[in-house]
């Protein structure tokens, strides 16, 4: 694995989309950055709100919990296959159409998965959502990235990337809320009906920016040999497999420790803290990009050892919550805004390729808990993920010059000479 030569990149020039004047420069676009973040709401809820339904919509469909869980696999499967491909065949595309389109798959796939009643179809709906799913994690990070001045692109990620904690945190146990009060069905429907609004908001409040010139697209494969790139994707990989070990068998890891009744609020206490992780990642990461993802590792397995030592001990079940949510919150904006500045011109195929990955980091995290859990017990968990963040810091801090440098190519010299001039940041509304 390589790291990148001593020259790093220039900063990306700004774009004249954004506006032209230097007061609009030092603007964010809230008003678009949080439809985007809705995308993100819509595209991680979407995938993980079964697992709260499975009783009913197993009984609806006639087959086991089991069998419906697979529901899940389906959509990691469908995103993984297509987001390469797709990205490819559509890196010509107008942003918003193509951004249009993945959410219309979305509408369409939830409302198939609300209305079916037969297993098969459900699948095949499922598969259509995490092709959907695909093409929008391939497209959100480059796209919230383009809305932003170069100074500003690190909080309007955080901004687009907080989806994805108040999903886990909030839309998962409303989406359970709603489907035990008014069934599955109107859940997933629910979820149809925010979708149609995204669409209506999209068109009317977010900038559209041009795909990529025949001739200036890259090839994927070429991609892996962009200084950098390569070990923010094995970063990936490695980091969503640990914490998918750990997510993804939550429950059963709190019920062995006699905490079953807690599983709620320490999910909530980890959401919250993983929200104040991305506040924290939005505000430095153009200053301290490596400095933010060594700590996240850090933090993360100092809460996993505190599990693995010290669970007997509920309140210290929860100091790790917190210490895991601070750790990872800010972690899919800290990877994606890596593996986008690495990429340079290619970044949108760089973020394809690190949609694939995480989409089978999450796949394999399943898998290998599973048969952690069947071999060696839950309590095998935590010191799996301190065991496997440790060739995490290890590559973190070898991609010093490329990957992850200590700031932001560019970024932090733009916000000292903004600072310098005491021009201040103004959202624009």
């Amino acid at each position: 694995m390589s790291t990148a030569p001593d020259t790093a990149p220039a900063a990306p020039a700004p774009d004249p989309k954004r506006g032209g004047g230097d007061e609009e420069q030092q603007k964010l676009p809230l008003f678009a950055l949080l439809a985007l973040a809705t995308a993100v709401f819509i595209t991680c809820l979407t995938e993980t709100l079964p697992a709260g339904l499975l009783p009913a919509m197993s009984e609806d469909l006639r087959v086991s919990q089991s069998a419906t869980g697979q529901t899940v696999t389906v959509y990691a499967i469908g995103t993984a296959l297509t987001a390469i491909p797709l990205t490819a065949a559509t890196a010509g595309w107008q942003r918003k159409k193509l951004l249009l389109t993945a959410m219309a798959g979305f509408a369409l796939a939830n409302t198939v998965t609300a209305v079916s009643s037969v297993y098969e179809l459900t699948m095949v709906a499922r598969f259509v959502a995490g092709v959907a799913a695909g093409l929008a994690w391939a497209l959100l990070a480059g796209y919230a990235r383009r809305l932003a001045p170069v100074h500003l692109q690190g909080k309007a990620m955080a901004i687009a990337m907080a989806g994805i904690p108040v999903a886990l945190s909030l839309g998962v146990p409303a989406g359970t809320f709603l489907g035990d009060w008014l069934g599955w069905r109107v859940a997933f429907l629910s979820m149809t009906a925010l979708t149609v609004v995204l669409l209506v908001w999209i068109f009317a409040g977010v900038p559209d920016f041009p795909g990529q010139a025949r001739g200036e697209r890259p090839k994927l494969l070429r991609t892996l040999t962009i200084p950098g790139v390569s070990p923010v994707l094995f970063v990936t990989l490695v980091f969503v497999l640990a914490h998918t070990i750990l997510y993804a068998y939550i429950a059963s890891y709190l019920k062995d420790l006699g905490l079953e009744g807690h599983t709620g609020l320490i999910l909530l206490v980890f959401g919250a803290a993983s929200l104040a992780s991305i506040w924290i990642v939005g505000a430095q990461i153009n200053r301290r990009l490596r400095g933010l993802t060594v700590g996240g590792a850090l933090l993360f397995a100092v809460a996993s050892l505190i599990l693995a030592v010290l669970s007997d001990t509920t309140a210290l079940v929860y100091v790790a919550a917190v210490l895991w949510g601070l750790g990872w919150g800010g972690v899919p904006t800290l990877l994606q805004t890596a593996v986008g500045d690495a990429g340079g011109e290619s970044a949108d195929a760089a973020q394809a390729m690190l949609v694939t990955l995480w989409n089978v980091a999450m796949a394999g995290g399943g898998i290998v808990g599973g048969i952690l859990l069947d071999t060696l017990g839950s309590e095998s968990f935590p010191w799996a993920v301190v065991l496997l963040l440790l060739p995490v810091l290890a590559v973190v801090l070898y991609a010093r010059k490329a990957g992850f440098p200590a700031a932001r190519p560019g970024a932090g010299a733009v916000e000292e000479q903004t600072e310098a001039e005491g021009e201040a940041v103004v959202p624009a509304s």
